[in-house]
């Protein structure tokens, strides 16, 4: 080979070599790259490989594998040798993907109007009214400019004699161009004095376009006031899916806001987002969201993803959806066959790029001739409703084939066959051999229409191969990617949308908008990062008492036991009829029973139990993932898993308590140290705050209504639920009383544990978010701050001195009883102002 780095690799004679001729020397577009790396020694390499793998954890980029037990945090697999095309080669091809963007552009408008290509016989009729992203409400409806396909993108393959061939359309929301940036924001200025001499093309134009172009089709009506612009909002499926990553990133990179279906709202046939501040009107969605599901109302009733009524709006002229609804009944195998005819009756031109040869079984010739070559050629499904992989022939044996012809006659509209093509391979280093050796790549190019027409992008998404022999590219099977790098002889465009330096008046501090969502979910983060602080420090104060099995505690024991109660911790786990056996104060139930308390700590049957509460945290962070740090992502993942694996007796439950409460305090040193005081974090804060007041109001509110022994031996449990026993052994030296332990608890206004402290904080809380938005709470915390300041503590001195029980008219229990009644009503109404929108229908035309 040209570079010693290669001299174990090998060129398949049956393979196209991206870089390497059949003769072992570099092709001439990669000479020059070539013979840089010829020089670059074993320590290099592996210095740049650490350094690609540290720039994507920095990065934050990932791809979730749904298959795979690390899920959503897989990090993107990129190479550090891109895959380089030379000027010639794809002038060809950039001219060709553009052809067939706006081919597919005017088959969606043919087929969502005039209906030519049905009624000539240009294309089957079942072919299109069989898939179910063919939208019927859609016909006679054409969208806003004219345009149905923003952003196209195609995948191609390169046979052994060098020919490019496509093998798939994407048409709904094309994915992969945002990490086609990412890709050359991490190899790109690793390879620096290459890119440039090289004349690399950049990517940052076809970007600008789809920014452009967006906002010029917004509609007119109802526009912002002058000067501001329309909003654009990428719509996502939400954190699960597959490419979150890159919904985040093209959002921040073209300055979209990131939305999901429930951020959204239709109101009079317009689009709204739902943020603290009220409706906001979005005028462009730039979907990433299959078209079924984008509207319930319409299309699929079950769908949690979409809005309801925006194929209305889209309808109505309101709302610019890119790419239209329907564009997905082009992901379909089955119509590239009749593409070259298609092509020459709606643009009068021949099909430059051809796609890999296709026979749809539908067709009676099509079927004898798949059935008879069999063995060559793949099989696939012609519509996505039917789960099923793509099947290679000839790794079939003989029943297996025979049971696929089966199919195959039985329902012939629904398959497709494809001719097997050996893919191209380029070298692609590998970590645990520490070389580089032969891998199978796919090539995903893109278009975005211009106001001139499709630009394509100058590079693309090279799809990788997990293994060397292998017949699929698949990220969601664990394949990797490479830069793209498109030479040009020309002087190469400079323009990017990041900014070389940040001056003076580009300084932000605060976003144009906080969606709803965002601050529901960081409100509930708080929540229930709160819960399970407190209902661990419960739990442990209990299962030490259990351990320790005193007599002389046996009352303390009675109080802790009703407090768990209270929070349904010593509930049954679900049957399978989904009903529960309360424990509570059943015969089994008595002070030295544990196996409650290790269900609590351990299983997440537990409706109230830490697993189902670290569940219910887990899926709130992960909703504004985007918002807050890696430290603080990682701990809540932490906790989520701390009782794996369960506990099987009580001190086991006290070390998962021990590794847990560390981390709950981690996270609230997360949400004072490490958040920007924005919208978000006040509502996170809120949350804490609402859930440690209704706990602590709760908690001495019982303890005050037991009779005197069961109180006075329930002081030190308590204290430590309160997280409280230190600063009393600090101040008291002496074992706890009634009066300091009731001061400290909810009079003590420099203790963040005390109900007093918690009031005061909500109140300027509020305070700050009042000066943003109008906001009016029911209750008035001041009413109840006074009633705190004025009560008389001498009252609990007689109380303590006497062992009488507390009655219901010495106040401070009416007081503490208002506390948590008026935390959960805060909840709520802070969830009907600023999460629901239920009564701002009169305010949208305002906010339009």
């Amino acid at each position: 080979m040209g570079s010693s780095k290669f001299t174990n690799y090998t060129v398949k004679p049956d393979r196209y070599d991206e870089v390497f001729a059949r003769t072992g020397q570099p092709r001439a577009h990669w000479e020059q790259f070539a013979g840089t790396m010829a020089h670059m020694g074993q320590t290099e390499l592996l210095r740049h490989a650490r350094a690609v793998r540290r720039a994507v954890e920095q990065d934050g980029v990932t791809y979730n594998i749904y298959a795979d037990a690390k899920g959503t945090d897989r990090p993107w697999e990129v190479d550090l040798l891109p895959l380089i095309l030379g000027p010639t080669e794809w002038h060809v091809l950039a001219s060709a993907v553009a052809q067939r963007a706006r081919l597919l552009n005017a088959v969606l408008a043919d087929l969502y109007g005039a209906g030519r290509l049905l009624t000539e016989g240009l294309l089957p009729p079942a072919i299109i009214y069989g898939h179910r992203n063919y939208l019927w409400p859609c016909r006679g409806v054409e969208p806003l400019g004219g345009t149905y396909l923003h952003l196209y993108s195609c995948d191609l393959a390169r046979s052994p004699d060098g020919r490019w061939w496509v093998l798939a359309d994407r048409t709904q929301g094309p994915s992969g161009a945002g990490y086609a940036l990412q890709n050359r924001l991490i190899v790109g200025p690793m390879h620096g004095t290459l890119f440039r001499t090289l004349g690399v093309q950049r990517l940052a134009h076809f970007f600008r376009t789809l920014q452009q172009r967006l906002a010029a089709l917004a509609p007119t009506e109802g526009v912002p006031p002058a000067g501001e612009p329309p909003l654009i909002a990428l719509l996502t499926p939400g954190p699960y899916n597959e490419t979150y990553f890159e919904h985040v990133f093209l959002a921040r990179y073209l300055g979209f806001a990131l939305v999901e279906g429930a951020d959204l709202t239709v109101r009079d046939h317009r689009v709204y987002l739902k943020t603290l501040e009220g409706l906001k009107r979005v005028h462009v969605l730039l979907r990433r969201l299959d078209d079924e599901y984008c509207d319930p109302a319409t299309l699929r009733a079950d769908s949690a993803l979409g809005v309801p009524g925006l194929l209305a709006a889209a309808q109505a002229g309101q709302v610019v959806i890119a790419n239209a609804l329907g564009s997905g009944v082009l992901e379909n195998p089955a119509l590239l066959g009749f593409l070259p005819g298609i092509c020459q009756a709606l643009l009068g031109e021949s099909l430059v790029l051809p796609s890999v040869a296709t026979w749809w079984c539908g067709e009676a010739p099509a079927l004898d001739h798949v059935i008879a070559h069999l063995p060559d050629l793949v099989m696939k499904p012609a519509f996505p409703s039917m789960k099923m992989e793509a099947t290679f022939g000839y790794t079939l044996d003989a029943p297996a084939r025979e049971r696929m012809i089966k199919r195959l006659r039985d329902n012939p509209h629904a398959y497709v066959a494809q001719e097997r093509i050996g893919l191209s391979q380029a070298p692609t280093w590998v970590n645990k051999r520490q070389g580089f050796e032969p891998r199978a790549i796919g090539l995903r190019l893109y278009a975005v229409a211009g106001a001139n027409g499709y630009e394509v992008m100058p590079g693309g998404l090279t799809r990788v191969s997990p293994e060397a022999d292998t017949e699929v590219i698949s990220m969601q099977r664990g394949g990797s990617s490479k830069d793209t790098w498109v030479l040009d002889g020309a002087a190469t465009n400079w323009e990017s949308l990041l900014q070389p330096r940040i001056t003076a008046r580009d300084l932000v501090r605060g976003g144009r908008y906080s969606p709803s969502r965002a601050v529901e979910n960081s409100f509930w983060m708080g929540r229930y990062a709160e819960r399970v602080e407190n209902f661990g420090r419960l739990l442990r104060t209990t299962a030490h008492r259990l351990v320790e099995n005193d007599a002389a505690d046996s009352l303390g024991m009675e109080m802790l036991l009703a407090l768990c109660d209270t929070e349904k911790l010593r509930e049954a786990p679900t049957t399978s009829l989904g009903r529960r056996k309360k424990r509570g104060t059943s015969p089994d139930a008595t002070p030295s029973s544990d196996a409650w308390v290790i269900a609590a700590v351990g299983d997440a049957r537990i409706g109230n139990g830490l697993p189902a509460n670290t569940a219910r945290l887990l899926y709130c962070t992960t909703q504004i993932r985007e918002r807050i740090s890696l430290d603080n992502w990682y701990t809540v993942q932490r906790l989520a898993r701390e009782h794996e694996p369960v506990p099987t007796n009580v001190e086991e439950a006290i070390t998962v308590l021990n590794r847990m409460l560390p981390a709950c305090t981690a996270l609230a040193g997360y949400a004072f140290d490490d958040m920007t005081r924005d919208e978000v974090w006040q509502f996170l804060l809120l949350g804490r705050q609402i859930e440690r007041l209704a706990f602590l109001a709760s908690t001495v509110r019982q303890m005050l209504v037991r009779p005197a022994p069961t109180r006075d031996t329930a002081l030190g449990g308590l204290l430590e639920v309160g997280n409280s026993i230190i600063t009393y052994r600090a101040r008291y030296q002496r074992q706890p009383e009634l009066l300091p332990v009731i001061d400290l608890l909810v009079f003590d206004e420099s203790n963040p544990h005390a109900v007093c402290f918690q009031l005061v904080g909500l109140e300027r809380a509020l305070e700050a978010l009042t000066t943003k938005v109008h906001f009016q709470p029911a209750n008035d915390l001041r009413v109840l701050i006074r009633a705190l300041h004025n009560f008389d503590l001498a009252r609990l001195d007689e109380l303590g001195r006497t062992g009488a029980p507390a009655p219901e008219s010495d106040g401070l229990v009416a007081v503490l009883a208002a506390c948590q009644r008026v935390a959960y009503g805060l909840s709520d109404e802070l969830a009907q102002r600023f999460f629901i929108h239920a009564s701002e229908r009169a305010q949208t035309s305002v906010a339009a």
